[in-house]
């Protein structure tokens, strides 16, 4: 069929549109119709119609068209680049500090199950954690050994001993001389088998002859107090740890000189590192009251260290805060219900100590030098030990004046 030009009715119309062939109604002849032929446009595949508002037949905006009235995205101001920044930075070191967390807690060395220890007291009310310094050589060298004057003794011992308890009425931070004479739990020696019955000894003979196990087992038992928690540190780890946060502060009243410790610092207030620290907590020798002079400074360089550790300089400088607590890491040895959380909060309580919110103590004692077949020794005051020792346990307020 033609519409009349000589071409076929369909044919494609370079123009861009198909023109159809016209409608022929019934009665009237197509040629010289009053109505035109209609013209429907259809674009070609894969182009955009001329029709599409705004665009142009190459699918482009013209010059000066946004299309349809929107605005291009204006550029980030200056202070729209800070907060972006200062949000990476923060998610960065939130992302450092869980990766830190993970590697840590996964660093701690869990040996002690207090879980499996028998005849264990009651829980009372509150938290109480077994603070140990040992004489572990473990991750020194030979040099190191003589600069730190640590002796050449083998197993463990202690060298310092604090109950630390917290509750509703706040931090008390009890020293327990490791040479109380207390009752030692009955045991068997691991290295021989042997059995050995309940007997009296100083309560740093119980760490030597079994151990952490048999230390917490004597402490409960002479005092009556569950322990919830254990931690133990050695050398290695001490100095170690000093050293990584700087040094701590000390304000000494008189010099002290001890030959053994190697402690040699002059009176007046200076900063100690971790060589100095360690031989100033040793020291004894020059004390008026022997291991009960020591303990009260133990105490005083675990409060002044637990200030500096928590210095906004040291807990938010990476450079400080991973190595202090790698090198606490190192030579530390906690019970498998103790993680990185336990110790945080351990750290804290001490920290609140420092702040005020706490108080530092000594077993109450009857005699400091109590006369023994294994030595002098120092007896505790029965009465009064038993009087704190229930104030611990119930949570109570500590009424013995408070150590200066």
């Amino acid at each position: 069929m033609s519409d009349g030009t000589d071409r076929p009715a369909g044919y494609y119309d370079p123009s861009g549109g198909v023109a159809e062939p016209p409608r022929v109604v019934p009665g009237r002849a197509a040629r010289g119709s009053a109505a035109p032929p209609t013209t429907r446009t259809a674009p070609l595949p894969g182009m955009p119609s001329p029709a599409t508002p705004g665009r142009t037949g190459h699918g482009r905006r013209p010059p000066g068209d946004t299309g349809g009235g929107r605005h291009p995205k204006p550029r980030p101001t200056r202070r729209r680049k800070v907060t972006r920044l200062a949000i990476l930075l923060v998610s960065a070191l939130v992302i450092g500090s869980i990766g830190t967390y993970v590697w840590a807690d996964t660093r701690l060395d869990q040996e002690i199950d207090l879980g499996a220890l028998p005849d264990r007291p009651p829980a009372g009310k509150g938290t109480n954690y077994l603070i140990v310094g040992s004489d572990s050589r473990a991750g020194l060298s030979e040099q190191a050994r003589k600069d730190l004057r640590t002796g050449s003794a083998e197993g463990r011992r202690t060298d310092s001993m604090i109950l630390l308890h917290t509750g509703a009425n706040g931090t008390t931070m009890m020293s327990l001389p490791r040479d109380s004479w207390v009752t030692i739990p009955p045991y068997v020696r691991p290295e021989t088998g042997r059995s050995f019955a309940a007997e009296p000894d100083k309560l740093n003979a119980a760490f030597s002859f079994g151990g952490p196990d048999l230390l917490v087992r004597a402490v409960e038992r002479n005092t009556g107090l569950r322990i919830d928690h254990y931690a133990e540190i050695g050398f290695a780890g001490f100095v170690g740890v000093v050293d990584a946060v700087g040094g701590v502060d000390m304000c000494l009243e008189r010099a002290v000189k001890d030959e053994k410790s190697g402690a040699d610092l002059p009176k007046g207030c200076q900063t100690l590192d971790g060589t100095k620290a360690l031989a100033f907590v040793r020291q004894r020798k020059q004390e008026a009251q022997g291991d009960l002079g020591r303990t009260r400074n133990q105490q005083k360089f675990l409060s002044a260290l637990a200030k500096k550790a928590a210095t906004p300089g040291t807990l938010l400088n990476p450079a400080k805060s991973f190595p202090t607590l790698s090198a606490g890491l190192d030579t530390l040895v906690v019970d498998k219900d103790t993680g990185l959380q336990d110790l945080m909060s351990l750290f804290q309580a001490m920290q609140s100590v420092t702040s005020g919110g706490g108080r530092q103590i000594n077993v109450p004692v009857s005699d400091p030098g109590f006369a023994t077949s294994k030595g002098s020794a120092v007896k505790w005051d029965d009465r009064r030990a038993r009087k704190l020792f229930a104030e611990l346990r119930d949570d109570r307020p500590v009424t013995l004046p408070q150590e200066k």
